[in-house]
């Protein structure tokens, strides 16, 4: 196949496909079958099976007990090695505030026109918690991550169509100094996030995710506020 494959430029539409798959993996919550990857990518299942094979043997796809498919063991190494110094620093601090708040708190980057979990902590003492798998995607202008993510940059560099009611919170969230959402990116959850400005870094956020229910959110963004100035301070800022 040659490197011309595909529709935008020279690209390789059978890396194109290994990495919908992974893509695919990662966002579906349950085991895969070869026929469910299939029917995604919209090949047929030999060109699936081939392409799995392949992500097998370097161990980025797995298998349960059931012979169903999912995200290998090998992600977690090259995952490690994603902004190791970030996350080595930002750990710690999230699991003290994921502790204190009795809920799951995540580091969020921004990757184009989106944000992505990088680093993601569960309490360890909460009767219900909300999941926030690191690799986790969503568009920018949706979520309280997103928001303190755009109040760090210029709205000319802010992707297109977001709309005037967004600017007006995203302006609200840079005065107060911390964004909210509620039902935006997951429905029934609430979130609270802070900015993560570090030199020489792609913009990124702080946030905690709870279900409803009589938090403050001002004093869930003072806690991550705190633990996204001892982040700043570790990485000269």
């Amino acid at each position: 196949m040659s490197a011309s494959d595909g529709t935008n430029g020279a690209t390789s539409q059978t890396l194109d496909r290994g990495i919908r798959i992974l893509e695919l993996l990662a966002d579906r919550l349950e085991p895969q079958s070869i026929d469910d990857v299939a029917a995604a990518l919209g090949v047929h299942r030999s060109v699936a099976y081939r392409l799995i094979r392949t992500l097998e043997q370097h161990g980025l796809v797995g298998r349960d007990a059931a012979g169903r498919l999912q995200l290998g063991a090998a992600l977690a190494a090259l995952a490690a090695g994603v902004a190791h110094d970030l996350q080595a620093e930002v750990l710690p601090e999230l699991t003290a505030a994921a502790n204190e708040l009795g809920m799951t708190c995540f580091l969020v980057v921004l990757d184009h026109d989106e944000c992505v979990t990088l680093v993601s902590v569960e309490p360890r003492h909460a009767v219900a918690t909300v999941a926030q798998r690191p690799g986790t995607r969503h568009p920018v202008g949706v979520g309280a991550p997103g928001k303190a993510i755009l109040t760090q940059l210029r709205p000319a560099a802010w992707p297109p169509g977001l709309g005037a009611a967004l600017a007006g919170e995203v302006h609200e969230a840079a005065v107060r100094g911390w964004a909210e959402s509620q039902n935006e990116v997951i429905p029934s959850l609430h979130a609270v996030a802070v900015p993560l400005a570090l030199r020489g870094r792609a913009p990124a956020a702080i946030a905690a995710v709870h279900l409803p229910g009589g938090h403050d959110a001002a004093a869930v963004a003072g806690r991550l506020t705190r633990s996204a100035t001892a982040v700043r301070a570790a990485l000269g800022g």
